[in-house]
């Protein structure tokens, strides 16, 4: 839905997200020899070339490549760590992208904007990625908190919502089911047929916008019922958008956690893997972790950020940066 054009030909068209506490980071130290080094701790790869201009930017570390491609740096080394496993469907590669783009632009002094720094973020990661990228991931990791993102004909609007995020932490499981999802496959099949004009897709929008809706409005009165079902509603619907949203592995995993008591789940992101998380009532979550974590799949501990981008400076030139960052519905 938050993928442009798609949004504009459903009027009303939102999304609801999360931010939570797995968090990416992004340390720059300065070096004497003009050089880049660019190391990933939690992939265990690492970079070094002589210039800005001789990044590749094909092969391991992409974004990363891409991103100090963009901000032409030199002179230092950039250190990444990411909580969010890989391929989780919980946007950490966004989470990663806004705590690069917010370190390198007060390491360059440009000092951008909060909008200019989204902007930046969503179009490196779509040169990087080879598809289009949407506009939601960014948000919550820029800013924390439980938001409703309004796509409209004149912009983008985040709204934060009076939610208690205890009570919603209460009633979600994550889970890694294992398998790392392509966002990018699956997102540009469901553009295509969108914008190819597939009936059935677009109709398919419309409920998920319909849904969206719902869902808010259930947060607003806190309606915990209601919010189970608006998940379980919009699920059935993204189940149809494109083929390998969803696979066998996630059915079983989804049906065994409704067995042990979860009112409705979905998976994160495009599908296909990645992360899946259940709602469940706040007494009946400990029975679905035991049953998901007995299928084998990973549960991740967390909690619903309010925070979002930090950016600080210690030791003269080193800028240290966190944040986090993870979508709802």
């Amino acid at each position: 839905m938050d993928i442009w054009p798609l949004y504009l030909f459903h009027d009303g068209a939102q999304t609801l997200n999360i931010a939570i506490s797995l968090l990416a980071r992004a340390e720059i130290d300065s070096r004497d020899d003009g050089r880049i080094r660019i190391r990933s701790i939690d992939t265990g790869r690492e970079i070094e070339v002589a210039d800005w201009r001789d990044l590749a930017l094909e092969g391991d570390l992409s974004l990363l490549r891409w991103l100090l491609h963009f901000f032409k740096a030199g002179g230092l080394t950039l250190t990444t760590k990411a909580e969010s496993p890989a391929g989780a469907g919980i946007a950490g590669s966004s989470a990663l992208n806004i705590a690069v783009c917010g370190a390198m632009s007060r390491w360059t002094g440009a000092n951008y904007d909060a909008e200019t720094l989204l902007r930046i973020a969503m179009n490196v990661e779509a040169q990087a990625i080879g598809v289009p990228t949407g506009v939601q991931d960014y948000r919550p990791a820029l800013y924390g908190g439980i938001s409703a993102v309004e796509l409209a004909v004149d912009g983008i609007t985040r709204v934060a919502l009076d939610v208690d995020p205890r009570e919603l932490e209460r009633r979600i499981v994550l889970a890694y089911t294992g398998v790392p999802r392509n966002s990018g496959t699956n997102n540009w099949e469901m553009t295509k047929r969108h914008i190819d004009g597939n009936r059935e897709v677009f109709d398919c929008f419309e409920r998920i916008r319909d849904t969206a809706i719902a869902m808010r409005q259930a947060l607003a009165r806190e309606d915990w019922d209601e919010v189970g079902r608006q998940i379980a509603a919009e699920w059935e619907n993204r189940k149809q958008l494109a083929p390998g949203v969803t696979t066998p592995v996630i059915e079983d995993l989804i049906a065994k956690a409704r067995g042990a008591g979860a009112i409705s789940a979905k998976v994160c992101g495009a599908g296909g893997g990645g992360c899946v998380f259940f709602y469940a009532k706040p007494s009946d979550t400990e029975a679905v972790r035991r049953t998901v974590a007995g299928m084998g799949a990973r549960l991740l501990d967390y909690h619903i950020e309010i925070e979002g981008l930090q950016v600080g400076s210690d030791l003269g030139d080193r800028i240290h940066h966190c944040l986090r960052a993870a979508p709802l519905v």
